[in-house]
């Protein structure tokens, strides 16, 4: 949960740096870029060529399919669509020199994560979960999947992770410490914890940015 959240202030971070930064969502059934970069509602150009043009935002160089659908329609696509969206988000969009592209994908295994697997060479993956047990199952099946794709499972963040008051107590809402484990299980790195923030829930609703207070920096 809050993988998208996670994806576009990683890509943002990425920007701040200087570095040339695309942000792709690939979530072909719950598209939230739009909403969280602040451009639902504009649709990408074509080229000459009949490629993209991605949108920009918050400087970062942007596509989802969330651009190209009707947001009121209900994304019920069979795994031939969404590995097709993918391959166009891959193949037909003018991203130019870019120094890194970040991939939003969706929850769990499934056809558009091996896709993209299979299509592109990816740098590394970075596993978004919340602490209870029901979550770190997907957890645990998307490190064994880039395993077997052989691509590099960079760390596992822990999102939601606890609630801190004005007072400055902390109450973890949804337990505490299980994506730290499952990472340690696995022999994979753990790159940090993110609280749930009120001012960062919103500011993501109305497409702005903000940065997390994590309790250890993410690597």
């Amino acid at each position: 949960m809050g993988k998208s959240t996670v994806a576009v202030n990683l890509a943002c971070a990425f920007a701040s740096l200087g570095m040339n930064t695309g942000l792709l969502d690939l979530d072909v059934y719950g598209p939230s870029a739009p909403t969280l970069l602040g451009v639902a509602g504009r649709k990408p150009q074509m080229n000459p060529d009949k490629s993209l043009n991605p949108l920009e935002a918050h400087g970062l160089k942007t596509m989802s399919v969330g651009y190209l659908v009707d947001p009121s329609q209900a994304m019920i696509w069979r795994g031939a669509m969404a590995t097709s969206a993918v391959r166009q988000m891959l193949d037909e969009v003018a991203w130019g020199d870019l120094d890194v592209l970040v991939l939003d994908l969706p929850p769990g295994t499934g056809d558009v994560q091996v896709t993209l697997a299979q299509r592109a060479a990816l740098a590394g993956a970075v596993i978004v979960s919340t602490p209870q047990e029901m979550a770190l199952a997907d957890v645990r099946r998307g490190i064994a999947m880039f395993e077997k794709t052989h691509t590099p499972v960079l760390g596992v963040i822990e999102n939601m992770a606890y609630f801190e008051d004005a007072s400055g107590a902390r109450t973890h809402i949804f337990g505490e410490g299980g994506a730290r484990r499952v990472a340690e299980e696995a022999g994979t790195p753990f790159l940090g914890e993110l609280p749930i923030e009120v001012a960062l829930r919103q500011s993501a609703d109305a497409g702005a940015r903000r940065w997390w207070r994590a309790r250890r920096s993410i690597s």
